[in-house]
C-alpha cells in the first residue's frame, strides 16, 4: 500500500466504496487523514464499516471541514449530470480528486525521480500496460503495474526511486487527476467512447490529452486525426513527443514495417525489434501497442536486446487473443473480451484460416461489419441467443452450424480444424456478443472455452490455466 501522506492531518470525504474506493480510503487513513466515506450501495457501506472505515451519509455532514473530496472514477463528475456529492463539494469549494491524483502527489513528495509510465487511449490500454510492465520486469527492473488494470494504484508498493510504476489510466481517472505528471505518457488512439460521461468527442479528447500534456515525454499514436492534432499541438508548445504509427513510415518516430519495428530520426530509419514468431502479439492493433511499449522502455533506459527478449516472452492478456493451447497445426485462441463486432475485428483480421466460435447475447448491429472477414472463416460454430441471427448474416458466405454451447463448439471445431490441410488452422472464440445469456461475464465465458480446449487432451498448453 502507498500511504497517502499528502492529506496527513486533513479531513477528507470519499464517495464510492468498491475495490479501488476502499483501497483509497485505507491509503488515506494510513497516511494520517481523517476519512468520512459513503456509497449508494448499503452492502458496500457495511463492508467498509467492518473494515474500520468511518462511514456516514454525506448528505448529513458539514462539508466546510473537508480539505478534499475523493470520488470513485465510476461516479459521474460532469455528464450526464454530476453526482449529488459533486454538487455538494462544488458548493463548499472542496477540491474533487481521485486515486491517481493521490498517487501523483505521493510520488512528487517522496521520489519524483521514480519512473512513472501512464497509459491511456480508447483501445489497447490494458495490453500496452501489461506488455510495458512485463518487458521492464524481464529486464530486471522493479515494475509495479496497476490503475485501471489489476491492482488499484494506491495498493502498489510504496513509492521509491528504484520502482517503475506502470499505470493504466481511464478518462475518468485522468479527469480526477489535475497534477498528473508521468515520466512517460502514452496516448494510443482516440475513437468515440464514453460520450455519455463526457458529453462530446472534443471533451473526451481534451481529457485524454491532459495525460500526455503533463508528461516529460509524450508517446502518441498518430493514426487518427484527434491524436495527430494533439501531437502537433504539444510539439509546437515545445514538448518532447515521440510519434508511433502502424499505417505509414515516419520521418521521426516509431513505426511498423511488416514484422519489423522501426525507429526513424531525420528520415533515417533502423530496425529496433521484431514481432516475428511472437504469437501473443499478432495483428496491426498489437503492433501499435508494442511500438508504444518499446518507445517507453527505451525512454527508461532499456536496450533493444532487452526489449526484444521481453516481447518474445510476453504471454498476452487473458481473454484478449489469448493463446490457450496448440494441438498439431491447430491453435486455440480465447478472445472472449470481444463483446461486439468492432472488438472481434482485430482477431478475425489476424488469422487466415479460422474456425470461428461466435454468439451469445447479441448487440445492436450484429456482425454486419464483419462480412469482409468471412472469406477467412473455414466454418462458424454459433452459440447462444445470437445463433439464428448470425446464421442469417453469414448465409452462404461460409459454412456454419448451430452448436448451442461453448463445449460443443470447441469439440466440433477442434475435429474439423484437425482435418484442415492448411499449415495453421485457428479455433477462435471471438463472440462479437455479450455473455449474459449463458455466462455472468466474459471472463467466465473465456474460462469455459479454455477448460473445454484443455479437456480435449493431447494439448500443448500455452500460458497458465486461469491466466
Amino acid at each position: 500500500m502507498i500511504p497517502a501522506r499528502s492529506l496527513n492531518g486533513k479531513s477528507v470525504a470519499l464517495f464510492g466504496l468498491g475495490g479501488s474506493g476502499t483501497a483509497t480510503a485505507q491509503a488515506l487513513i494510513a497516511g494520517g487523514a481523517s476519512v468520512t466515506a459513503w456509497d449508494d450501495n448499503p452492502d458496500s457501506v457495511e463492508k467498509a464499516r467492518g473494515e474500520g472505515i468511518e462511514v456516514r451519509d454525506l448528505h448529513q455532514v458539514d462539508w466546510s471541514r473537508f480539505a478534499s473530496f475523493i470520488l470513485s472514477p465510476g461516479v459521474p463528475l460532469t455528464h450526464p449530470k454530476p453526482h449529488w456529492t459533486v454538487d455538494l463539494a462544488h458548493a463548499a469549494g472542496v477540491e474533487i480528486i481521485g486515486d491517481v491524483e493521490l498517487f501523483s502527489r505521493e510520488r512528487k513528495a517522496t521520489a519524483p525521480e521514480a519512473p512513472f509510465i501512464a497509459i491511456t487511449g480508447t483501445n489497447g490500454k490494458s495490453t500496452t500496460t501489461a506488455l510495458t510492465a512485463h518487458v521492464l520486469a524481464s529486464a530486471g527492473r522493479d515494475a509495479q503495474m496497476g490503475g485501471n488494470i489489476g491492482r488499484a494504484v494506491m495498493t502498489l508498493d510504496p513509492v521509491t526511486a528504484a520502482c517503475h510504476y506502470v499505470v493504466e489510466c481511464s478518462s475518468y481517472q485522468i479527469d480526477l487527476a489535475p497534477s498528473l505528471n508521468p515520466t512517460v505518457g502514452i496516448l494510443l488512439n482516440l475513437t468515440p467512447d464514453h460520450l455519455d460521461r463526457h458529453g462530446t468527442m472534443d471533451n473526451y479528447a481534451a481529457i485524454k490529452e491532459r495525460l500526455v500534456a503533463g508528461s516529460d515525454t509524450a508517446i502518441i499514436g498518430v493514426d487518427d486525426d484527434y491524436c495527430r492534432r494533439i501531437a502537433d499541438r504539444l510539439e509546437k508548445a515545445g514538448r518532447k513527443v515521440a510519434r508511433i504509427s502502424t499505417a505509414t513510415p515516419l520521418e521521426n518516430g516509431f513505426y511498423a514495417e511488416g514484422m519489423a519495428l522501426m525507429q526513424a530520426s531525420g528520415g533515417t530509419a533502423g530496425q529496433i525489434a521484431s514481432l516475428e514468431g511472437i504469437g501473443s502479439l499478432r495483428g496491426r492493433h498489437n503492433a501499435q501497442n508494442v511500438l508504444a511499449a518499446l518507445a517507453a522502455c527505451l525512454e527508461c533506459g532499456l536496450t533493444p536486446e532487452e526489449i526484444q527478449t521481453g516481447l518474445a516472452s510476453f504471454p498476452g492478456l487473458a481473454h484478449r487473443m489469448e493463446q490457450v493451447g496448440r494441438r498439431g497445426h491447430v491453435l486455440f485462441v480465447n478472445d472472449s473480451k470481444a463483446t461486439n463486432a468492432e472488438a472481434a475485428a482485430p482477431a478475425l483480421s489476424s488469422f487466415e484460416r479460422i474456425y470461428w466460435i461466435a454468439g451469445g447475447l447479441p448487440k445492436q448491429g450484429g456482425i454486419e461489419t464483419l462480412k469482409k472477414f468471412f472469406p477467412r472463416i473455414a466454418k462458424a460454430y454459433l452459440v447462444g441467443e445470437a445463433a439464428p441471427v448470425f446464421a442469417a448474416t453469414i448465409g452462404e458466405a461460409a459454412p456454419y452450424e448451430i452448436s448451442g454451447t461453448i463445449q460443443v463448439a470447441v469439440e466440433h471445431a477442434a475435429r474439423d480444424a484437425a482435418a484442415d490441410p492448411a499449415d495453421e488452422a485457428v479455433v477462435l472464440l471471438s463472440p462479437a456478443c455479450a455473455s449474459f445469456d449463458q455466462f455472468r461475464n466474459f471472463e467466465l465465458r473465456g474460462a469455459a472455452f479454455r477448460d473445454a480446449v484443455h479437456a480435449l487432451g493431447d494439448m500443448e498448453i500455452i500460458g497458465g490455466k486461469g491466466q
